[in-house]
């Protein structure tokens, strides 16, 4: 009977036992689940920042005389965000809109031709300027080295093409 009696104890101490893992281990699991939360919570942190961060930047790069009436610009987005040329002004006269506006991805270049058909004078400095979608002004003066026209300089009716 004793024996029984020591079973029963023995039987009774197990199913009562609280088993369970150690603080120290707990507050390992803690810590690592809090780390690959803050990883995650980073993560999606820093790609909304850069939906929202996103700028456009046109940059010059030549301007050029080409022909006694004819200017070459090449235009590159060197921004992150894309945009299209939606106007030029030559001059400080708006020659209306680029129709339909010319689309620039971002590191893309465009050669912009515009032809005047008055030839400016030698050695004018002739101011042109092209607008983006996003509002912005990128100006940019050429020297008339090929002009044969005669001051006073009136520019006249105005051709431009954007292109590859």
């Amino acid at each position: 009977m004793v024996k029984l009696i020591f079973l029963f104890d023995l039987i009774l101490s197990m199913s009562t036992s609280r088993l369970g893992i150690s603080p120290v281990v707990a507050t390992v699991i803690l810590v690592a689940v809090a780390i690959v939360i803050a990883i995650a919570v980073a993560f999606w942190a820093s790609g909304l920042v850069g939906v929202f961060t996103r700028f456009e930047k046109l940059e010059i790069v030549s301007a050029v005389m080409t022909d006694s009436d004819t200017f070459q610009v090449v235009i590159r987005n060197t921004g992150s965000a894309d945009t299209a040329i939606i106007q030029v002004v030559v001059q400080g006269k708006a020659i209306g809109t680029v129709d339909p506006p010319e689309p620039l991805k971002v590191g893309d270049s465009k050669t912009c031709t515009v032809t005047v058909s008055n030839s400016p004078p030698p050695g004018v400095t002739v101011e042109l300027a092209f607008y983006s979608a996003g509002g912005k002004t990128y100006p940019t003066a050429v020297m008339a080295t090929l002009g044969t026209g005669d001051a006073p300089w009136d520019i006249g009716n105005v051709d431009v093409h954007c292109g590859a």
